[in-house]
């Protein structure tokens, strides 16, 4: 990562839709190269989507909570659907991965062994998310804080720019 890489993921963050050709154009580099670079950071796992990012409450789900899960290691049978001779992990991630408003699930050190991020309707709506992750046999206790505001949402480009400053 360089100076004209970070420029190139701060501009396409801006404008996702600007183009190749537009993009060449504003950084003051020929195309071919703005080209290359993203072909670069694409095949180095730098970049790893262009699709639109959306907000859940605007679709609907403007409660966001986590949930700390602990589960059995010792799960030997998997439920419908689960890949037979799976881990605990892996079985309760692939339930967890049915489940549209599961955002994201962590395997995590400390006290619990699974950290998810869930989105919800309302209050009430939550307690059905809860009770639908819960229905798998091999989580054996759960936590679940709320969030009532968001401080700092998800971001990557300040990291981008400090990997670049270190030559990363």
């Amino acid at each position: 990562m360089d100076g004209l890489d970070v420029r190139l993921i701060d501009l396409f963050s801006a404008e996702p839709r600007i183009g190749v050709l537009e993009a060449s154009r504003r950084l003051g580099v020929a195309r071919g190269t703005v080209q290359a670079r993203l072909d670069r950071l694409v095949e180095r796992g730098v970049v790893t989507g262009w699709g639109p990012d959306l907000s859940p409450a605007a679709l609907g789900y403007p409660v966001t909570a986590f949930l700390t899960l602990e589960i059995r290691q010792d799960v030997g049978t998997p439920v419908a659907g689960e890949a037979p001779g799976a881990s605990g992990h892996d079985l309760v991630g692939e339930h967890l991965a049915r489940i549209a408003e599961v955002l994201e699930v962590h395997t995590i050190t400390g006290a619990g062994d699974l950290f998810a991020r869930v989105v919800a309707c309302s209050n009430a709506d939550l307690q059905r998310v809860i009770d639908r992750v819960l229905a798998h046999p091999a989580i054996t206790r759960s936590s679940t804080v709320i969030a009532l505001a968001t401080q700092v949402g998800y971001r990557t480009l300040p990291l981008a720019r400090v990997a670049a400053a270190v030559g990363g």
